[in-house]
């Protein structure tokens, strides 16, 4: 039996990014849209152009660098927000425009103070005004989970006259059930007349825990795009989880009438790169890229798994790249083999003095622990990639002392704009006086909101990566640092955090641009 094809469209770069404190540069976006195009994503939206100059130059290099998969920019279904899109999606191999307009009475009444029939004229027009740049036109229905199904069919209907060949059909706010969502697609898609001239497609919120069922209940109607994002990650409770998308449509094959093109093996170095570069750690019992999804702590499980993996286990742990290509480098280890590494995951360099840097730092740390896995080295590069970015403030040295009935204290010395400054702090612990000694010399202003540590690696020896997030005057930022030594580590994110603080705010609010 020939099945559909299931069209994966990745939001991570976009909707993922309106993650608070989630912001990721103009290089950094590149990096995930090559390993998401490794992944063989077919749709990858790469931001929202008319949100800031920071935006639209992600875009336009996203779409210069990404050969094999679509390239989409969202835009609101007005002139200027379309324009911009297919200004920065110009160099694209295939290009996409995604332009929504709210749907919802809630939405239409108390948000864009318009009628119906204002709606269903302005989303025609937004239609038509894209395919001036490409046939490639995607049309949502923002809040479409609360709108009403006949208004839905009605613009739906029009849209796809117009020229749309994409309908999303996003649940905004998380609000919907699978069963109540599903009949929903099947709804739309019986009574549309003109329903068979569009893939239909579902962009699911998690607000209430739904967003992968929900999706997948969608599928199972009809649907034949899904909108996730790696990792689910997204504002609010997040988006629906590309990597659970994927693997329950693939092993429930015997239910599902449709497959993906994904290469399932690059899913875990996917995952490492977006949690890396974003500083949102991935949680241990997280399902597919989790690190305890594949353990097994019960003497029953563990028994059942030597005897035959399948009385526990319903897909491999190599499927979706836990144990794939595993090199471990040490301090033996050559420029060669360092090199060779990093293409595999999907790492590269503009040029041979950017790859002999990181080759000393490689070494840098080889010298502290013995063995240096994938995951040190995507935090090595994550880490030089925001050293090269924000000089203004650096760590030159820190000194702590720590014992037992004594307070704490540390010495940090700072190179702040070219010029070294030094100061000496207490605190409750040598992480606290760290942080007291660089506010002092900073002065940021900033409440820090979250400290997260986590080791990179197993072992005592392992890299522990700091994520720290920053707010002033209601703007957030993140801030990461890896070292072997966690204080120091403590100390680099923190840094990095006022670091970006420093830059002017690029983005627009993150809500502007939810669909």
């Amino acid at each position: 039996m020939n099945k559909d094809r299931l069209i994966i469209f990745d939001t991570t770069l976009r909707d993922g990014e309106q993650s608070p404190g989630a912001s990721m540069t103009r290089d950094e976006k590149v990096r995930i849209a090559k390993a998401l195009e490794k992944l063989r994503v077919d749709v990858i939206e790469a931001g929202f152009p008319i949100a800031s100059s920071g935006d639209f130059e992600a875009v336009q290099a996203v779409a210069n660098a990404v050969k094999d998969s679509t390239v989409c920019g969202l835009a609101r279904a007005l002139e200027a927000d379309i324009a911009r899109a297919g200004e920065a999606l110009k160099g694209a191999n295939s290009a996409r425009i995604h332009t929504f307009i709210a749907t919802s009475p809630v939405h239409m009444e108390r948000k864009l103070r318009m009628t119906p029939d204002q709606v269903v004229e302005q989303a025609v027009w937004a239609v038509r005004r894209a395919r001036a740049y490409t046939d490639n036109v995607e049309f949502s229905a923002e809040d479409a989970g609360r709108s009403e199904l006949d208004f839905l069919c009605r613009v739906f209907e029009a849209v796809i006259d117009a020229g749309a060949t994409t309908i999303n059909v996003p649940d905004t706010v998380g609000y919907n059930l699978p069963t109540q969502f599903g009949e929903t697609m099947r709804l739309l898609l019986e009574r549309i007349p003109n329903a068979d001239k569009a893939v239909f497609s579902v962009h699911c919120h998690n607000d209430l825990g739904l967003a992968v069922a929900n999706s997948l209940s969608a599928v199972m109607n009809g649907a034949r795009q899904v909108e996730c994002t790696i990792n689910g990650l997204g504002e609010r409770a997040g988006n629906a989880s590309l990597e659970e998308i994927v693997m329950a449509v693939r092993t429930r094959q015997d239910l599902f009438p449709c497959d993906t093109d994904i290469d399932a093996t690059q899913i875990v170095t996917c995952s490492k790169l977006v949690s890396n570069i974003t500083g949102f750690p991935v949680q241990p019992n997280k399902a597919i890229v989790g690190a305890n999804a594949f353990a097994h702590e019960s003497g029953i499980h563990q028994d059942g798994v030597l005897k035959h993996r399948e009385t526990y286990e319903i897909m491999r742990a190599e499927d979706v790249g836990w144990t794939q290509n595993r090199m471990v480098l040490g301090k033996h280890s050559g420029r060669n083999a360092f090199r060779s590494r990093l293409d595999e995951l999907g790492i590269t360099f503009a040029s041979e003095e950017e790859l002999n840097t990181a080759f000393s730092r490689f070494k840098d740390l080889a010298d502290k622990k013995h063995e240096v896995f994938d995951e040190d080295l995507q935090a090595l590069v994550t880490e030089k990639g925001i050293e090269a970015e924000n000089e203004r403030i650096r760590l030159v040295a820190l000194r702590v002392v720590s014992e037992t009935g004594e307070i704490p204290n540390a010495d940090v010395t700072l190179s702040i704009d070219g010029e070294e400054r030094s100061v000496s702090a207490e605190g409750g612990g040598p992480v606290d006086a760290a942080y007291k000694a660089i506010e002092a010399l900073v002065n940021s202003g900033a409440d820090l909101k979250l400290y997260s540590v986590n080791n990179i690696t197993s072992g005592t020896d392992s890299q522990g990566e700091v994520t720290v997030r920053l707010e002033r005057g209601g703007r957030l930022v993140n801030g990461q640092g890896a070292d072997t030594d966690i204080v120091i580590a403590s100390a680099k994110a923190y840094i990095n955090g006022c670091n970006k603080l420093l830059e002017p705010a690029q983005r627009a609010h993150p809500q502007v641009g939810d669909v």
